[in-house]
Parts: structure tokens; C-alpha cells; sequence
């Protein structure tokens, strides 16, 4: 049977600077070789649920464990078992880019041999060149997304977090991330992404949850849904996302 990588039960969270809760009563499970698009209307909770995946962000309610260590009792442990892209991509500006990835690297306890065999494969996958060793404040908001994107990865992670990841990338580079997702998940690893692209949810994806002003309104298979119904998912999705 897959392991558990992800539990997340009755979680809910409200800004200081709202009235309503920005996501409410949210519960899910997500399994090892998954890859799983989160979606919704702007606004809908996406970027909320994920960063409190994460940690960056505190919540009011509910828990959550990652590869079975508790993100309230044990959050380095769980933090160790994940790589997290968010959608404005803070980094390190003025370190290189080979800089940052060591930095990472250090953080992780990768070692040199794996760092430098794992930097030089993401420099295969992403195309970022000769700018790996210019500042990264030099960087465009593209270049900017790759380097974070390798940053992600330098410990190859159980569970790979991302927020919007194909903001900023060209046609190409689009291309190699969703092959590259693919392949990770085939490694036994677990992928949750949010997007508003539908047609990487229908390519790359085993699963789908649709959030719609905070709270979990479907729970998709992919497989399933395209067995079950005449209907594409995107004209189910488009029906279903609202805002």
C-alpha cells in the first residue's frame, strides 16, 4: 500500500484582516507517487493551503503531518521532508545562483558530490546557463523561477510543494518541469502543485481538488473522472471553480 505523505485534518485559517476564514474545515490525504493540482478562483484559499503545508504561514485550526511527523510538534523534521516554491519567489539576490543552490545544499546536509551531480542535472532540465554564476538580482522574474525551482529539488525531497510553477517560464523550460514532475513522481515521490493551467492538471496529474471560497468542493481522480464521465475535465473544472 502507498505511505501517507501528506494528512491534513479539519484544517482552518483566518486573517487578522478578515472577517471570514480564508480556507475552513479542509481535510485530505495525499499518498507517495502522487502528483495532485490544486485549484480554484482567485482568492479561492490555493496559496493559503500551501503555505500552511509548509509552515510560512501559522493556522487558527486542525493539523497537519508531513511523511507522519506533526508540523506543530515536529516542524523541522517535516520541514526536511519537503521543497517549497512559492509564487513570488524570495530568494538570496545578492548571491550567484550556484551560491544560493549551496546554500540550500548546506541546509539540507546534501553532500558535495550529490550537490554538484544534482546541480549539473537541473542545469540540463532548467537551461539556466552561464547565469547560474551571475547574481541573482540580475536575474529575470524567469531565471528568478529556476533557480528556486533547482533550490527546491537539491535534496530530492518526498514531497515537492509548488505554487504556480509555470509563472514566468517559457514554452521550453514549461515543457522539461511537467517531464521533470512526471519523473519524480515515478521515483515513488509526491507532487501537489496549485495552478490555473488546466491542460498540465490533465496531463500530469493523478488527482485534482478544487477549493471554492475556502472549502474543499471535489476530490478528483483523474483516471477515474475520465472513465465516468463524457464530459473533459477542464469543462468540469471550468463548471466547478467559480470566483
Amino acid at each position: 500500500m502507498p505511505q501517507t505523505v501528506v494528512k491534513i485534518d479539519n484544517l482552518s485559517k483566518k486573517y487578522s484582516s478578515k472577517s471570514d476564514y480564508a480556507i475552513q474545515n479542509l481535510s485530505f490525504e495525499f499518498n507517495e507517487g502522487e502528483v495532485v493540482g490544486v485549484l480554484g478562483h482567485n482568492g479561492a484559499g490555493k496559496s493559503t493551503t500551501l503555505k500552511c503545508m509548509t509552515g510560512m504561514l501559522p493556522f487558527d485550526k486542525g493539523e497537519i503531518e508531513i511523511c507522519g511527523y506533526s508540523l506543530k510538534t515536529n516542524p523541522i523534521e517535516a520541514k526536511q521532508n519537503f521543497g517549497f516554491v512559492s509564487d513570488n519567489h524570495a530568494v538570496f539576490e545578492r548571491m550567484t545562483g550556484r551560491e544560493y543552490l549551496n546554500f540550500m545544499a548546506d541546509i539540507y546536509y546534501v553532500e558535495p558530490n550529490l550537490r554538484d551531480e544534482r546541480i549539473q542535472q537541473f542545469q540540463e532540465i532548467f537551461n539556466l546557463g552561464k547565469s547560474i554564476n551571475y547574481i541573482i538580482n540580475s536575474y529575470s522574474h524567469g531565471m528568478k523561477q529556476k533557480i528556486c525551482l533547482m533550490g527546491s529539488l537539491i535534496h530530492q525531497p518526498k514531497l515537492w510543494i509548488l505554487d504556480e510553477p509555470l509563472t514566468g517560464l517559457d514554452a521550453k523550460v514549461s515543457m522539461s518541469l511537467r517531464n521533470y514532475i512526471l519523473s519524480y513522481r515515478d521515483l515513488g515521490n509526491t507532487v501537489i502543485f496549485s495552478t490555473h493551467n488546466l491542460d498540465i492538471v490533465e496531463k500530469v496529474c493523478t488527482r485534482a481538488i478544487i477549493i471554492s471560497n475556502g472549502k474543499l468542493i471535489h476530490d478528483v481522480s483523474l483516471a477515474d473522472f475520465k472513465k465516468s464521465n463524457d464530459i473533459s475535465f477542464e469543462e468540469f473544472a471550468l463548471a466547478n471553480i467559480g470566483g
